[in-house]
C-alpha cells in the first residue's frame, strides 16, 4: 500500500447538541457539549489511517490548550505528525452545533492552519513529492493549496471543502475531485461555468466537461455518482438512522483514498467509502465515529 500524504487543516471541534438549530437571533438551550479532534485534512487522515493505510500528515497546530484534544486521535491512529508545526497563537476551532436529527452546522476558525502556506509547504517538498496520493481539502490558504499540487508526482485527490478561490489549472489536476452537490455548484461558479441545471448527473457531468479526469459527487442519504474514462457509475449507501453526520463526508473521503492507494478502482472505492460514510453517521463526533478495519460495515 502507498504513503498517502494529507495537505490540510487540523481543528479542536467544540460540539453543542441541541434539540433543533436555532433561528437568526434566537437562543437555545442545549443539551451536552464536547471539545474532540477535527480539522478535514485531520479527519481525512485519521480516517485513512484506522483503515490500514500509511498516512502522512503536513499541517499546523497552535501553542494552546486545544493542541493536543486536536491531535491526540492523529496520534493514536498512527499518522506520521512529523510535517505538523507548532505555532504561536490557537490551534484551528470549528464550532459545531448538532440537532436531534443529527444534522450539524458548522463555523470554522482557521487558525494556525492559516499558516500553512506555500512557504511552508514547499518546506516539506519531501513527504509530499514522495507521496502516492496527495490529498487537499479546502481550509488551508490557497497558495499552500497551490504549492502541494505542483510538487505532488502521485495523484492527486481534492476535496474542496470549503470552496476557496484557488488556481484554475492546479484544482483541475484534481484525480478524482470530491464534491458534493453544493460544493459542485460553486466549483463551476469558480470555473465560469453556468448550472442552470442542478441535477446531480448534470452536474458531475459538467464538472467532467470543465476538465476533471474524474469526479465524485457525494450526495448524502442518496450515495454518490462517479465519473471517469469507465462512464458515470451510481454510487448506493446502506440505510442508516443518523447519529451525528459531522465528518462523515471527511470519513468518505479518507476510504475512499485507502483503497485507492490499495489499488481499488475510483467505482470500487466509492463504494467501500459509502458504507464507512455510513458506518460515521452513527456515531458521535468526527475522527471518534470512524471505524478501524476489523470493525464490520453496515451492508448496501
Amino acid at each position: 500500500m502507498g504513503l498517502i500524504t494529507i495537505v490540510g487543516s487540523i481543528n479542536a471541534d467544540l460540539i453543542a447538541h441541541v434539540h433543533r438549530h436555532p433561528t437568526p437571533g434566537e437562543t437555545l438551550l442545549g443539551t451536552t457539549a464536547t471539545v474532540s479532534a477535527g480539522g478535514k485534512g485531520a479527519n481525512q487522515a485519521v480516517a485513512a489511517a484506522l483503515l490500514g493505510a500509511k498516512v502522512a500528515m503536513v499541517s499546523a497546530v497552535g501553542r494552546d490548550a486545544y493542541a493536543g484534544p486536536a491531535t491526540a486521535q492523529l496520534r493514536s491512529s498512527g499518522v506520521d505528525l512529523r510535517g505538523v508545526k507548532e505555532v504561536d497563537g490557537p490551534t484551528g476551532l470549528a464550532i459545531i452545533t448538532v440537532a436531534d436529527d443529527g444534522e450539524n452546522s458548522i463555523i470554522v476558525i482557521p487558525g494556525a492552519n492559516a499558516t500553512v502556506d506555500a512557504n511552508y509547504v514547499h518546506s516539506q517538498r519531501a513527504v509530499i513529492a514522495d507521496a502516492d496520493i496527495v490529498v487537499l481539502q479546502g481550509e488551508i490558504p490557497a497558495d499552500g493549496f497551490a504549492s502541494a499540487v505542483a510538487l505532488a508526482s502521485g495523484r492527486v485527490v481534492i476535496n474542496l471543502a470549503p470552496v476557496i478561490d484557488v488556481d484554475r489549472d492546479r484544482l483541475l489536476v484534481a484525480d478524482p475531485l470530491i464534491a458534493n452537490e453544493h460544493e459542485a455548484g460553486l466549483i463551476l461558479d469558480q470555473l465560469g461555468v453556468p448550472h442552470p441545471n442542478d441535477a446531480p448527473a448534470v452536474l458531475i457531468n459538467q464538472l467532467r466537461e470543465a476538465g476533471f479526469s474524474s469526479v465524485v459527487l457525494t450526495l448524502g442519504a442518496a450515495g454518490a455518482l462517479v465519473s471517469d474514462s469507465t462512464g458515470l457509475t451510481p454510487i448506493p449507501t446502506p440505510s442508516i438512522t443518523p447519529v451525528d453526520t459531522t465528518g462523515a463526508g471527511d470519513a468518505f473521503t479518507g476510504a475512499l483514498v485507502a483503497r485507492l492507494a490499495a489499488g481499488d478502482s475510483l467505482a470500487d472505492a466509492a463504494a467501500f467509502a459509502a458504507r464507512v460514510g455510513a458506518f460515521a453517521a452513527t456515531g458521535p463526533g468526527a475522527q471518534s465515529s470512524y471505524p478501524h478495519a476489523s470493525d464490520p460495515l453496515p451492508e448496501v
